[in-house]
């Protein structure tokens, strides 16, 4: 059975990592959809699409690697039929894992199984808080994978953070 977990991923964090496991835990395969791929060097996305992919796979150990594939998913403006654009990107799918209400009532419209993901410390494992967090120098190191905080350093994530933010 194969699975398909969407997030922004700005950036990846130790809650994703906890959701890719949740997830790989009910399936063999796991399609990582990394949404909003077409946006980046902004507020809500500073990360670029390629950025946020070696985030997610330098921070997967290489049995758990070799379990998922990522794709990029662009957002559309028509929110009813993104499903259906989101199909025609990723193989087939059993399942979906979400911890977005939207996303789920989506999927769930169209009798596809949706599974919520249980959430980390949601206040202070989030991408906005994270990228505040790195913006202004805070100790955030805790909150992200070793790979994550390694892409990070590689590109001046803080300069680029406490211009766009």
């Amino acid at each position: 059975m194969n699975g398909l977990l969407i997030g922004r991923f700005q950036p990846f964090h130790i809650g994703h990592l906890s959701a890719v496991k949740f997830g790989l835990s009910k399936v063999q395969k796991l399609w990582i959809g990394i949404g909003s791929s077409n946006k980046s060097n902004e507020k809500r996305n500073p990360f670029t699409a390629d950025e946020r992919k070696e985030m997610i796979l330098s921070s997967l150990e290489t049995e758990v690697r070799n379990r998922v594939e990522i794709y990029y998913i662009p957002d559309t403006e028509d929110h009813e039929r993104w499903t259906y654009h989101v199909d025609l990107i990723v193989p087939k799918y059993d399942v979906v894992f979400s911890n977005d209400d939207f996303t789920i009532s989506l999927y769930e419209k169209r009798g596809i199984t949706a599974i919520p993901v249980p959430l980390l410390e949601r206040e202070t494992v989030s991408g906005t808080n994270i990228r505040e967090m790195i913006a202004t120098g805070k100790d955030y190191a805790s909150l992200v994978p070793q790979g994550t905080k390694n892409v990070l350093l590689e590109i001046s994530a803080k300069e680029r953070l406490s211009k766009i933010l």
